[in-house]
């Protein structure tokens, strides 16, 4: 449960305890013109009553502030509050200090100063007002702060819980084109290869068991990417046989670096899905490192396609690392050869 006022923003304890003796202390000195070593003279007493006063005024406009932040709660309506509570407070404090300066006038007269009630009044209102204006200047100023820092904190909270639901999103969009494929793949060998099938299914338990592993993953190690695509390389393989040929040639030094989970399977299913895949026509899949990039590369031969692509598969892939990093993936074509080169990132330590 918190120690301090809701409305007030923060815990000013330790605000009052130093703010109102010290401003007791200042004000007899600059507006009532008290010195220690003349007439009129800084008295233990006059300091005990102007601390009487500060703290009733000071209490009294922390009330008004309170109640003015309960019943003007929007931030569209601070403009409000602040007229309402500026006119509460001026109000407050000026009656205060008329009832409160009878008390005063002949403490402050003492030592035959011979101050008019009507100058304790100008001087005390003076000091009272610098003392209200004070109290608004910093408690608007810590309130404003924390509010302030309340918003970017809780945008930040928002913006993160966003980026979170857009990558659940883009990796919900691996899974079905992946299995549909490969199911399709294991009806027709099973009854044309039962040992064969059962390999199959052992790597595709594998591969999707690994999808399961990083879904909730923002990156993975390039090791643990490579280790699975051995797996998904023996499905495509089963699908193509000789027609299809991947060659991975990646240096040990960059294992430890990550990139964006499955996005290895992703384009070498899109190699596949755009391209054809025969014995004519093999399909040559290259994947290595180059200038901070993994690169997936694959020699061109375009299907004719009735329906255009969507590219959701590389529009993926760039969604997923414009969450993640600055770093853009980049896609070229020769005319012979097709390339994506995907940006390795830093491990987080």
């Amino acid at each position: 449960m918190r120690k301090y006022h809701c409305q007030i923003g923060f815990n000013d304890g330790m605000l009052m305890a130093i703010g109102i003796p010290l401003l007791s202390f200042i004000i007899p000195i600059v507006f009532m013109g008290c010195r220690f070593n003349r007439i009129p003279y800084f008295t233990w007493e006059k300091f005990w009553v102007m601390l009487v006063i500060t703290t009733a005024i000071w209490l009294g406009n922390r009330y008004i502030m309170i109640h003015s932040r309960k019943r003007f709660p929007l931030f569209n309506e601070v403009r409000k509050r602040i007229w309402y509570q500026s006119v509460l407070m001026f109000v407050f404090t000026v009656a205060t200090n008329i009832l409160l300066g009878q008390v005063t006038q002949p403490i402050f007269n003492k030592e035959g100063a011979n101050l008019s009630l009507a100058d304790i009044l100008i001087h005390s209102n003076s000091a009272a007002l610098f003392c209200t204006i004070m109290i608004i200047a910093i408690y608007e100023s810590i309130y404003f702060m924390n509010e302030l820092r309340r918003s970017v904190e809780e945008t930040e909270h928002l913006k993160r819980e966003s980026l979170a639901a857009q990558l659940n999103a883009l990796r919900t969009q691996v899974n079905p084109h992946f299995l549909f494929n490969n199911l399709n793949t294991l009806v027709s060998l099973i009854p044309e290869d039962p040992k064969h099938a059962v390999a199959f299914v052992q790597q595709l338990s594998k591969v999707y068991r690994h999808i399961l592993e990083v879904k909730d993953e923002k990156s993975i190690s390039l090791k643990d990417e490579l280790e699975v695509l051995n797996a998904y390389t023996f499905l495509l393989k089963t699908r193509f046989d000789r027609n299809l040929e991947v060659n991975i040639d990646i240096p040990s030094e960059k294992m430890r670096q990550h990139i964006v989970p499955l996005s290895l399977q992703i384009l070498m299913e899109n190699a596949i899905k755009h391209n054809i895949v025969s014995a004519d026509k093999p399909l040559h899949i290259d994947v290595f490192t180059d200038n901070g990039s993994l690169v997936v590369s694959n020699n061109l031969q375009v299907k004719n396609q009735v329906n255009e692509s969507t590219g959701i598969g590389l529009d993926n892939i760039r969604n997923r690392y414009k969450l993640l990093s600055e770093k853009l993936v980049h896609v070229s074509s020769n005319g012979s050869n097709f390339t994506v080169a995907i940006p390795l990132i830093e491990p987080v330590a």
